[in-house]
């Protein structure tokens, strides 16, 4: 079976892991929040990983930092998302932490590889 380039990338491994965490946690917010905040901050982070993927395929450097880009973009959504959470007490403060030490990471990988991108 062919293992394609962005499933070596840790960046995509770690936004993949980020998507279960939110599936995971967001099981646990009110009902009526399924077609609000819970929809919204899966789709976010699933976009995170997509975009990466998505990226991968591209033949310039240039396109590769765009889809890098737009992954940055939606785990900032996700960010804002989880904050809002928190304020809603939808999210303990640990789950909130969990979710923000993750983001934290991710983003500092999406720049270095939006940065190698653009040497391309």
């Amino acid at each position: 079976m062919k293992i394609f380039s962005f499933e070596k990338l840790n960046v995509w491994q770690k936004s993949r892991e980020l998507s279960l965490v939110v599936y995971e946690i967001t099981q646990s917010f009110l009902e009526e929040e399924h077609f609000g905040l819970i929809s919204q901050m899966r789709r976010c982070a699933v976009s995170v990983s997509s975009n990466i993927a998505e990226g991968s395929g591209r033949n310039s450097g240039k396109d590769k930092a765009r889809f890098t880009e737009i992954a940055y973009g939606s785990v900032l959504e996700l960010l804002n998302q989880a904050i809002l959470s928190l304020d809603l007490k939808f999210l303990s403060e640990e789950k909130f932490m969990n979710i923000r030490t993750r983001i934290s990471e991710i983003t500092a990988m999406l720049n270095a590889l939006q940065k190698a991108q653009l040497k391309l």
